[in-house]
């Protein structure tokens, strides 16, 4: 059987939620599998046919080593993206690239030297703004701020940042993520503010209180989801095998506010349909060889 290792981290050592489901998928295809942490020395990556990055949840902690180890893994056996895909998108000012050829929630970035006067700039341009660590997971470190001594910004976690005007429609048509593997959408789960959410919250993820449930995919989200990976793949000249596209409403449109080539989750306990299309992808990978 082939052999396909399926990277996670320390706290989940038997993978994403939902996990068992992508390994039976991966079995009906002829592939065998299995999780293993990132960074677990004992690791024969190079005896693997082909390594898929999945719940490495804590890479914006320990960015340097696990690009490390991402080019270490690349250069003994098929890493699918890429550690160099890795380390342009773990700056999330990557967005700003990408906003001439896709639409984008519009994007600044921010550091320690001129923070104040990129605040003043950002405030005054949109009032409210949302701060983000350029490397984040999860929502941690999101500030949002309506001037500048607003008293949440004492929250900013280490810099550099991101400004970005904070999207009202979070509030209430929520935001969605759409998967495209192999350049093309595949499907789409809807997320919106929980009924347990904290005030103010804009974090629609579960561990703030969020709801995620699968939908039907929508056209006019699938095509800006593909152009946002197309134009990746393009810029950094890539074969970007998976993605998950976050998508908001901004000025009366479906806009990107994150693109996710690292370690997307799949929401595979919520839409188990992701373990077979994940699989289908891998398979289709393995077979090119």
């Amino acid at each position: 059987m082939t052999a396909v290792l399926l990277a996670t981290f320390d706290l989940m050592p038997d993978g994403e939620p939902g996990a068992a489901a992508l390994t039976a998928a991966l079995d009906a295809r002829g592939v065998e599998s299995r999780w293993v942490r990132w960074d677990d020395p004992a690791v024969d990556w190079a005896g693997a046919d082909l390594v898929a990055v999945r719940s490495t949840w804590d890479y914006h902690r320990r960015l340097p080593a696990f690009l490390d180890w991402a080019r270490r893994v690349e250069a003994g056996t098929r890493l699918l993206n890429g550690a160099e895909v890795f380390a342009w998108n773990a700056d999330k000012a990557y967005l700003v690239e990408l906003a001439d050829v896709v639409p984008t929630v519009p994007t600044r970035p921010l550091d320690d030297d001129a923070l104040a006067a990129g605040l003043a700039v950002v405030l005054d341009r949109w009032g409210s703004v949302v701060v983000k660590p350029r490397t984040g997971a999860g929502g941690v470190g999101v500030v949002v701020a309506e001037r500048a001594d607003d008293p949440r910004l004492e929250g900013l976690v280490a810099g550099p940042w991101i400004a970005q005007p904070l999207v009202e429609s979070v509030r209430t048509t929520g935001e969605t993520s759409v998967f495209v593997f192999d350049g093309v959408a595949v499907g789409q789960v809807d997320k919106r503010l929980g009924q347990v959410a904290a005030a103010g919250e804009v974090r629609v993820n579960e561990v703030h209180g969020g709801q995620v449930r699968p939908v039907p995919l929508d056209p006019e989200r699938a095509a800006v989801a593909e152009a946002a990976v197309a134009a990746a793949a393009r810029q950094r000249r890539a074969d970007l095998a998976y993605a998950r596209v976050d998508l908001m409403v901004w000025a009366d449109r479906w806009v990107v506010s994150e693109l996710e080539l690292i370690e997307p989750g799949l929401y595979l306990d919520v839409d188990p349909a992701n373990a077979e299309r994940f699989a289908t992808l891998v398979a289709a990978r393995l077979a090119r060889s």
